[in-house]
């Protein structure tokens, strides 16, 4: 890396993070965050209302439970991948690659206010499909950061895929 490049990623959101995120500790903060931040739209109106009980479910949907299990899960391995992207060399690539995580990432958090509270589900669709798109950019990203980062990403993207289809078939029926 060059002394110009470490400079440009110095001065950006990860400045400092390399050595405080080291290690256990570090990956443990950084999957505890991703999780707290990802799951607290759920937490503060998530799928227990009356308002969704009564929309007609599309026949792929899963069982209510598996939700839970499958984001916390897709949440810890990518804080898994943000701890990798942390901890790899200063460089614009990884400054890039951080800032397409907090986009994509923003319009996760977006996207459970917008169907559950708001109750707009085209409107949601919507945010959906534009995290798919942020998302691949992001696998993208990291991936020219550090490959086994990206690869933990990838059942985010499959999943979050489904759930555009899902979004749609509940459009569709409601």
């Amino acid at each position: 890396m060059t002394d110009s490049a470490a400079s440009l990623d110095s001065r950006g959101p990860l400045a400092g993070l390399d050595d405080r995120l080291d290690g256990l500790l570090g990956l443990a903060a950084l999957v505890l965050a991703v999780n707290v931040v990802g799951g607290v739209p759920a937490v503060l109106g998530g799928p227990d209302s009356a308002w969704f009980e009564a929309l007609t479910k599309p026949a792929l949907y899963p069982p209510p439970w598996l939700f839970g299990v499958v984001w916390t899960t897709l949440f810890t391995l990518t804080g898994a991948a943000v701890w990798l992207l942390v901890r790899a060399d200063a460089s614009p690539e990884r400054r890039v690659a951080f800032g397409a995580f907090v986009l994509q990432f923003a319009f996760n958090v977006a996207w459970t206010p917008a169907f559950f509270q708001f109750q707009q589900i085209g409107v949601a669709l919507g945010i959906i499909a534009v995290l798919v798109v942020l998302l691949t950019g992001t696998v993208v990203a990291f991936a020219r950061v550090d490959r086994r980062a990206a690869a933990l990403l990838v059942p985010y993207l499959a999943w979050v895929s489904f759930a555009t289809v899902l979004n749609y078939q509940f459009l569709v029926l409601n």
